[in-house]
């Protein structure tokens, strides 16, 4: 199993693109599988024929671990830099019958399911105080404090016992229950470990009736979300502070303006990075933000196109949202949210009176660790400006 992102540290067998057999070419892809972030391929290190393949379908395998054999001639193993003799050695014990204890000698043992017991739903005080007998029982079925939320304890304070637990398991099978996809289990935990952090959002209104105008009259028509991230951009080029990460006592500027956006996907949220976007023109990046959003649907995203940004954007306008408190990622500060257009009254100076206009309302949430209020309102003042002037970005 190759290195199929950053931060990816496993992936579940999909499907088999080659069989048993087969010839392949060097890098031809042979096996489908599927991250916390998107549907990938495997593909074939060298030349040579498919011996066997020793994962199963559905099962999830870390970084390293032994999908399979390819038989390849001595030409090749010479090509690729490996001592025949020890490879096949390796290779014999590695792939042998599919066994724990033949995993744990190769150092790849299973992956064990992210999520192995039953969903939680909140409907009660929730959990505090748990035992170590009862995270014991916990870890046993993949679950986190957070699933508690909807348990109420019988113990003392209201504690969450082990039978109270056990019995909330026990009834959770009268309920109705689906199984929850990847994608909401990596989004469930990004949240997870997003929330640790004291969060706050400012909010702003403003007039669309400047981009509206820019962009009917470009022949690539950007979205208004490619707008805010490209005004977020030259914001944080200004002043890299509030995009920073707090570690230790210091805060950690980031080296580059690459911005994420929220593309709705199959049962979660993809974000695919712009790479620079505060040195790119507005229209350049049109065909690339175009291209990002059908690979993310499509869960196809190329690892290029994946983590490392320093914010995300994300327009909840499309769902008829005014306004919005959305999370920003955990290695992310900051979070520009946009929300639909409506026509409002405003008041024109040079006129004298109130004209109607096409407002929308922008949010910025934030890490309250590494900016105030006052740093965020004067970051989003900014971007605000650059979005009713369009013609600077």
């Amino acid at each position: 199993m190759p290195q199929l992102g950053e931060s990816i540290a496993e992936a579940t067998i999909v499907s088999y693109l080659v069989k048993p057999g087969d010839a392949v070419e060097a890098d031809q892809d042979i096996i489908e599988v599927e991250t916390n972030k998107a549907t990938m391929n495997v593909v074939s290190p060298a030349r040579g024929r498919i011996e066997r393949f020793a994962a199963k379908l559905n099962d999830s395998y870390p970084v390293g671990a032994v999908l399979g054999q390819i038989e390849i001639s001595k030409d090749e193993a010479e090509r690729l830099g490996l001592d025949t003799v020890q490879l096949s050695k390796s290779m014999g014990d590695a792939v042998g019958p599919a066994t724990s204890s033949n995993q744990e000698r190769a150092g790849h043992a299973r992956v064990e399911p992210t999520v192995r017991g039953l969903p939680v739903p909140a409907n009660a005080r929730g959990a505090g105080y748990l035992s170590p007998r009862l995270k014991a029982r916990m870890n046993e079925l993949g679950l986190h404090a957070a699933d508690l939320a909807g348990l109420a304890g019988s113990g003392s304070a209201g504690r969450v016992t082990v039978e109270d637990f056990e019995k909330f398991i026990s009834k959770l099978d009268e309920q109705k229950l689906t199984p929850a996809s990847s994608m909401r289990v990596a989004v469930a935990d990004a949240m997870r470990r997003s929330w640790t952090r004291p969060l706050a959002t400012v909010g702003m209104p403003v007039n669309m009736d400047p981009l509206l105008n820019h962009r009917k009259a470009q022949g690539a028509k950007p979205g208004p979300a490619l707008y805010g991230l490209r005004a977020l951009a030259i914001a944080l080029s200004e002043n890299s502070a509030p995009a920073g990460r707090l570690v230790g006592n210091k805060i950690v500027h980031p080296s580059c303006m690459d911005v994420g956006f929220a593309v709705e996907a199959e049962d979660g949220v993809l974000v695919p990075v712009i790479r620079d976007a505060d040195k790119k023109k507005l229209a350049d990046l049109v065909g690339r933000y175009n291209e990002l959003v059908e690979l993310a649907r499509a869960r196809k995203l190329p690892a290029d196109a994946t983590g490392g940004s320093i914010a995300t954007v994300t327009n909840y306008g499309t769902f008829g949202l005014t306004i919005a408190t959305p999370i920003p990622l955990p290695e992310q500060t900051l979070l520009l949210g946009m929300g639909a257009g409506r026509k409002a009254q405003r008041w024109d100076e040079k006129q004298e009176q109130f004209v109607p206009v096409t407002e929308a309302h922008l949010t910025l949430s934030f890490d309250h660790r590494v900016l105030d209020g006052g740093a965020a309102g004067r970051l989003l003042s900014r971007v605000v400006y650059l979005m009713m002037h369009p013609n600077e970005l």
